[in-house]
């Protein structure tokens, strides 16, 4: 089962691009998952089956360090 994706979250996969990279960086969610490569900038849509059954790990998105703003 594909764990909670969120935007901008990494996905490394088994196998990799041609380009070399095995990791893809999550930019649209819903039905298909939107993904764009990390080292060419390819950007591919996969199912939800098929990104789990092809990623290997999901690494989740970095906070962003900066000023919190005032409540």
């Amino acid at each position: 089962m594909l764990p909670d994706l969120q935007l901008k979250d990494i996905a490394r996969m088994r196998k990799p691009h041609p380009c070399g990279s095995f990791d893809w960086q999550v930019t649209r969610l819903g039905a298909d998952i939107g993904l764009e490569c990390l080292g060419c900038g390819r950007r591919v849509m996969l199912t939800r089956r098929e990104l789990t059954r092809r990623a290997k790990t999901i690494f989740p998105a970095q906070k962003e360090a900066g000023p919190e703003k005032p409540h």
